[in-house]
């Protein structure tokens, strides 16, 4: 009588007294991660276990990442330069008083960087 493990088509290995499966992970491929993918990772294995271990048992967990990671960098590029635009940080201010610019545009990105955490990291 076969298992159902074995009516898929899969195999089994001897070690010992025990029969293990044979299981082979899918090719991950080369994802670079970045900062925010490495949040996402954190948030995942802390607050959302289940969802995190689907990931990692479909093969599927650093291509996850990854697309968070991008999306994450592609908002924050467009948010910056739409809050930017809406404030008139401008180069012309930058020119003309940099600390008062440089207090603006991290205020900014600190906003920004909240909005994404929320939207794209946490959730």
């Amino acid at each position: 009588m076969k298992s159902i493990f074995e009516e898929m088509g899969s195999t089994y290995r001897q070690v010992g007294d025990y029969l293990i499966p044979n299981l082979v992970l899918p090719d991950t491929g080369n994802y670079q991660i970045g900062k925010y993918g490495h949040m996402r990772r954190s948030c995942l294995k802390e607050h959302r276990q289940i969802l995190y271990n689907n990931y990692v048992l479909e093969g599927t967990l650093f291509k996850h990442l990854a697309e968070i990671d991008q999306a994450c960098n592609e908002r924050m590029e467009i948010i910056v330069s739409a809050m930017s635009e809406q404030e008139g940080v401008t180069e012309a201010l930058k020119a003309a008083d940099q600390m008062e610019w440089v207090r603006r545009i991290n205020s900014i990105h600190n906003r920004a960087e909240e909005i994404i955490l929320t939207e794209l990291v946490y959730t």
